[in-house]
């Protein structure tokens, strides 16, 4: 169960990779049951199939006020009879006021299910946390299982409302392989998806990409990026709003690199049929590519192989997501399918593309790094040899086990994993 925001109010309801209806916090309420049954049985599938299922919640255990509707949390964890671990964020401040007030407003039933709590991203003396914990546990009878330090070399696969900061740099920069610097400017979509296809920009060393959200980071980009978007076309009035889109198509006009990616891509096009995910029903695109783009109810949802004719037949590999269909595409493809069908587009100085992940395929991202230089007249810039996005996810995803393994009591998570649910008492 899937809902994509359309407006601060609306949202598109999306079940098993289907749209199904638009809802806003009202009428939301009318599907309840039914998506209760969907999740039950994906549960359901996940615990025949595997021997621990681990269910992260999405927002906060205690909005008391929306928890008639929930499904992301302790509706199911009430549902499901599955025992709770609450992890918060100390960096962002008054986490332990948070966690006893987050028990504390559950009904008596929920707060069954909480067996204790982990802190994230600590900074300093962990002495004098301590008795703040100690006094957690008398007032909750929760214990806490561990307190993970902050770690500054953690920063791929970040959430993508939390993680895309405006003007701050992506990921943590390492110096040129060359003399010069190479300058990529993601547009932050408010709607944005996917972001993880530009972290894998972020991995070169001498590539500076930072979000952005206003006309003038675009003056001294090297590469602009547009990337995905959970609502195309609210997101394209945001970028003619802004003056986004003037700046971008004035960038094509002096031939200075853009790339378009999925959303970005469909907005680059001559027009957007919708219906789907907006009330609009139709919109102009900017106009950079000789495109036209219809969205059909169903998904087209895909792992996907095949090669670059633009760049020398690298070899690409990436994935969709998306309702729009190409109905119309009158420029040079700048991809094609391991069966011979051409995607996305090249016009000049501007690509596009339907695929996610392509720019973690590392070949096809140095030719796409060197084009971009040699348009943008970075001689100097140069690309590392041997540079991997997939090792690189392995390094992270190694120190974030490190990091879980030295500071939490794992022993005890996985016992309650074994146990299950138990008793605890209440709090008031």
């Amino acid at each position: 169960v899937l809902l994509k925001p359309g407006s601060d109010r609306t949202s598109q309801l999306v079940v098993r990779g289907r749209a199904v209806a638009q809802v806003s916090a009202t009428n939301y309420i009318e599907h309840r049951h039914t998506l209760r049954a969907v999740v039950a049985e994906e549960l359901h599938s996940l615990r025949e199939d595997y021997s621990v299922v681990i269910c992260e919640g999405a927002g906060s255990p205690a909005e008391i006020n929306l928890r008639s509707t929930d499904l992301a949390n302790m509706g199911l964890a009430t549902a499901a009879s599955i025992p709770v671990l609450i992890v918060g964020d100390i960096d962002r401040g008054g986490v332990l006021a948070h966690l006893y007030g987050t028990v504390a407003v559950l009904s008596p039933e929920d707060q069954a299910l909480i067996k204790g709590f982990v802190i994230n991203k600590f900074r300093g003396d962990l002495s004098l946390l301590a008795p703040g914990l100690d006094q957690l546990e008398s007032l909750t009878g929760r214990p806490t299982f561990g307190v993970v330090p902050y770690s500054e070399d953690l920063w791929m696969d970040a959430e993508d409302s939390l993680g895309t900061v405006a003007d701050a740099p992506v990921g943590r920069p390492a110096r040129p392989f060359g003399s010069q610097w190479l300058r990529v400017a993601a547009i932050r979509l408010p709607r944005i998806s996917n972001t993880t296809d530009v972290e894998a920009l972020a991995c070169e060393p001498g590539v500076s990409v930072h979000w952005v959200t206003e006309p003038s980071r675009l003056t001294d980009a090297d590469l602009v990026v547009v990337p995905g978007s959970k609502a195309t076309l609210s997101d394209l009035h945001w970028l003619r709003r802004t003056g986004l889109a003037d700046a971008i198509v004035e960038r094509a006009r002096q031939g200075r690199p853009t790339l378009g990616i999925c959303g970005g891509y469909q907005m680059f096009g001559r027009s957007i049929s919708d219906g789907i995910e907006s009330a609009s029903a139709e919109a102009e695109g900017l106009g950079l590519l000789d495109l036209v783009v219809e969205f059909a109810p169903d998904k087209v949802l895909d792992s996907v192989v095949g090669s670059s004719p633009r760049f020398a037949d690298a070899d690409v590999a990436g994935y969709e997501i998306h309702h729009g269909r190409v109905v119309h595409n009158g420029d040079d493809p700048l991809l094609r399918y391991s069966d011979g069908r051409d995607e996305g587009s090249v016009s000049g100085s501007v690509l596009g593309t339907h695929w996610h992940g392509l720019l973690e395929s590392d070949g096809f991202r140095r030719h796409v790094l060197r084009w971009a230089a040699d348009r943008s007249g970075r001689h100097g810039f140069a690309v590392a040899p041997g540079v991997s996005v997939a090792a690189m996810r392995e390094q992270q995803l190694d120190l974030l086990a490190d990091l879980v393994e030295n500071n939490v009591d794992v022993d005890a998570v996985l016992d309650v994993i074994e146990h299950g649910v138990g008793s605890h008492r209440g709090v008031q």
